[in-house]
């Protein structure tokens, strides 16, 4: 067992420091799960609100084809009215048994007219109930097609420059990519991962002179990218610390390493220290297996998280 010589404050405000970072971490990781889940929706809310629209669409052709049938009934029905009146009055000079039949057949006209009138009122109120209805559906369709807009407005937004970002950060670190260094973009994020032995000597937290030109040159990119957020982990192999002074574990290695890159991504730029944070992952999460040398010397590693702000993507969910 090795004692540890941190003292409890400094070891306490560490710890807080990886606290925050994991609470940071989740909620990011939260905040990009409800994007998905809300972007998802608006896109089934948008489907249903089509077929709906769909659906009243056709409910108002079957309406218009029945309310031009029953006009045409109607007019049928008129111009039966107008002859039997016609004939009504070439008859009364005929029997008084056919001017009551006469008269019968009249009042039956009138009924079936009137009824025929009224249905034709209510078809044509029915019909002006579902062309309210539609313009009113149209109007939700329409404004949730432009959210669905604006928001993939935003995503591909996102997507053009994190690929920018990407290609600079590449650029800037050309000399240095596959020798220790790999850069990845996936998530909506670009991960510049570094070798141990592009920073550190094995056990140690100095950053030696090649890892030091390194970070420079990613800073002096990330000084002209002020909407990027930097996330800095600290990572080890399963092997146990056998160092010795201020470290006890491979946790503390982990943090102190990734301290020591955030404090030379700051040293002489003009990075806002809000936008760095400092992670100890420990060998919590391995990218290969620690049963081979190979394996360790993968997870031994420092990862640079870049991460564009979604500052204006909350804003308008948060307005909807």
């Amino acid at each position: 067992m090795i004692t540890s010589c941190v003292p409890a404050r400094k070891y306490e405000e560490v710890k807080k420091k990886r606290q925050l970072c994991e609470e940071e971490r989740m909620e990011l990781k939260e905040r990009n799960r409800k994007l998905d889940e809300d972007f998802k929706e608006l896109q089934q809310e948008n489907e249903k609100l089509s077929t709906r629209v769909k659906g009243l669409t056709n409910d108002t052709t079957v309406m218009g084809k029945s309310l031009r049938l029953m006009t045409g009934n109607y007019d049928k029905l008129n111009d039966t009215y107008e002859l039997l009146l016609k004939k009504n009055q070439e008859l009364l000079r005929g029997t008084q048994r056919e001017t009551e039949e006469l008269f019968s057949d009249l009042q039956t006209s009138q009924l079936e007219l009137l009824a025929q009138v009224d249905s034709l009122e209510k078809a044509r109120m029915i019909l002006q109930q579902k062309q309210a209805k539609l313009v009113e559906l149209k109007e939700e369709l329409d404004e949730r097609a432009k959210r669905v807009e604006e928001l993939e407005s935003i995503l591909q937004r996102k997507d053009s420059a994190v690929n920018a970002l990407k290609s600079k950060v590449q650029n800037a670190l050309l000399g240095f990519e596959n020798n220790g260094l790999t850069i990845e973009q996936k998530n909506g994020k670009v991960y510049v991962s570094l070798e141990e032995s592009l920073l550190f000597k094995s056990g140690s937290y100095v950053v030696d002179t090649k890892g030091k030109d390194v970070l420079k040159k990613l800073a002096a990119v990330l000084e002209k990218n002020a909407d990027v957020n930097v996330l800095v982990e600290g990572h080890t192999d399963n092997v146990p610390y056998n160092g010795s002074g201020q470290l006890n574990d491979n946790w503390d290695l982990s943090v102190r390493r990734a301290t020591s890159v955030v404090k030379i991504l700051l040293d002489g730029s003009t990075l806002e220290p809000s936008r760095l944070t400092a992670a100890g992952r420990g060998d919590h999460m391995p990218l290969a297996d620690n049963a081979t040398p190979e394996g360790r010397a993968k997870n031994r590693r420092t990862e640079i998280i870049l991460t564009p702000k979604l500052d204006e993507l909350f804003e308008i969910l948060n307005t909807q």
